[in-house]
């Protein structure tokens, strides 16, 4: 049985990889959602993240899709109490920002798709600096206070909005931060490491990486002279272009052969090693796809390794 691991100073506790939920309703319909979501559940697996805006980008759909199918799995397996559930506000085409009444009319709008009256972890998607910290914070402890969300987080927030946040909530003895989302994988490491990586170890806060394969760059099906037909192509590709890239394909491959494993799984284990980071997240469009995510539970890292993994992703 894998351990779970805590979520900053929070009460949850979460499997090391968080089954990312944006492919629900995009790339996956909702026979294969469902599929992927009893694969993961059956591997020990408890931490699903989503967001109320996945999918609006496609044709056709409107926000809420994903949202909606894990609802409805919900419902299927009667399962809700056994998983910790992610959600997002302020990115939904009818829902943006983070003014007061807006949050909380998503929130409840979540609530209706997803079929339960609470939600586990619910992060701010982007920062809206056009609202103060006070107006945010305040609005999400209203959440917690009436028992809609059990913990709060951030996403894509700078150094000081985050700093700013935490100090409010101390002084006011108010919901605060038990979680980060930035993005941060082997070849973007540049957004987290730093100042917002220094302010989440200071403070406590869990880190829950997005794009924790870069786009799928760094599950190793991108090479040269290769096509993959995917949505995500493009924005995997480019990495081939890089020094960076190339050098860190070199070093997974090398290790990933060494553990006799999938080069996904190496690189979501150098994400799981890293100072405050609690799980990242991955999402996978079949059941095939889901064995290298779920790997990262069982597969540690040498120093030696992770030195190497370090060194090759170097900017």
């Amino acid at each position: 049985m894998t351990s779970l691991r805590k979520l900053g100073p929070s009460e949850l506790e979460v499997f090391p990889l968080a089954l990312g939920g944006n492919v629900f309703g995009w790339t996956a319909d909702e026979t294969q959602s469902f599929a992927v979501l009893d694969a993961y559940a059956a591997a020990g697996g408890n931490f699903v993240d989503t967001a109320d805006t996945y999918s609006a980008w496609v044709p056709g759909n409107t926000g809420g899709e994903s949202e909606t199918i894990i609802g409805k799995w919900f419902a299927a397996r009667g399962n809700r109490s056994d998983v910790v559930l992610a959600t997002k506000v302020g990115s939904h085409p009818d829902y943006k920002g983070l003014a007061p009444d807006n949050v909380r009319a998503a929130a409840d709008a979540s609530l209706r798709r997803l079929g339960t009256d609470y939600i586990d972890l619910y992060y701010t998607h982007r920062d809206d600096p056009s609202v103060p910290v006070e107006d945010i914070i305040g609005t999400l402890d209203e959440l917690v206070r009436a028992g809609k969300v059990r913990a709060i987080a951030a996403s894509n927030i700078s150094p000081e909005r985050l700093q700013e946040s935490l100090e409010f909530s101390d002084r006011e003895g108010l919901a605060r931060y038990v979680a980060l989302q930035p993005e941060y994988n082997l070849v973007s490491r540049e957004t987290y490491e730093g100042p917002l990586q220094e302010v989440a170890s200071r403070s406590g806060v869990a880190a829950v990486p997005y794009y924790a394969l870069a786009s799928g760059f760094l599950t190793g099906k991108y090479r040269p002279g290769t096509t993959v037909d995917s949505p995500r192509a493009g924005g995997a590709g480019k990495h081939l272009e890089t020094e960076r890239g190339v050098k860190v394909l070199a070093a997974l491959d090398e290790i990933a052969q060494t553990h006799d494993v999938p080069v996904a799984t190496v690189a979501l284990a150098w994400l799981a090693a890293q100072p405050t980071v609690a799980a990242p997240i991955a999402s996978a469009r079949t059941v095939e796809q889901l064995p290298a995510l779920l790997g990262v539970a069982d597969l540690t890292l040498t120093d030696g390794e992770l030195t190497t993994l370090t060194t090759a992703s170097a900017q």
